[in-house]
């Protein structure tokens, strides 16, 4: 598994409430940053109200990197069934991860999946790749799993919330 692959992770769950109320949940900034295990804090940025083309800024910290902003754009906006940001590479350009919840409605239900993908842009996690570059694979793979238990914790957070 690769970086310039474009590697993905996802988890999935069922909430008992509607899309329209886990929709509330999964696009606020201030929940999300309430029961993510890296982001501190995010806020729309010039104003910006929710929607295709907005942009967020996101505070983040994890030990082994310490803290670091992120500028994600709104790329995927489908009230009440899809919400998608892309997170901006620096300077060098290019998309350093897309993060995404899809909401499908299940009985009186919602099936709530969040997914994301690495790359294909540089990131925090390149610098690690090329300071051991013969364990990239491994570098990968751990990430991959730390995001999936934060996508559990988002997930769990937003049943406990809805029931």
């Amino acid at each position: 598994m690769r970086y310039a692959d474009g590697p993905t992770t996802e988890a999935t769950a069922r909430v008992g409430a509607p899309p329209e109320a886990v929709w509330e949940l999964v696009t606020d900034p201030e929940f999300l940053a309430r029961v993510s295990t890296e982001m501190q804090r995010a806020e729309w940025l010039d104003g910006d109200v929710p929607g295709p083309g907005a942009k967020l800024r996101g505070h983040h910290h994890h030990e082994a990197r310490g803290g670091w902003s992120t500028v994600s754009t709104v790329t995927g906006w489908e009230p009440g069934r899809l919400f998608e940001w892309t997170v901006e590479a620096d300077a060098e350009g290019g998309e350093a991860a897309v993060w995404r919840f899809e909401l499908t409605p299940d009985g009186d239900g919602t099936a709530l999946r969040q997914w994301a993908r690495m790359g294909p842009g540089p990131s925090g996690l390149t610098q690690a790749i090329e300071r051991w570059p013969d364990k990239e694979e491994r570098i990968v793979e751990g990430r991959l799993r730390e995001w999936r238990t934060g996508m559990e914790r988002n997930l769990d957070a937003v049943r406990e919330r809805l029931g």
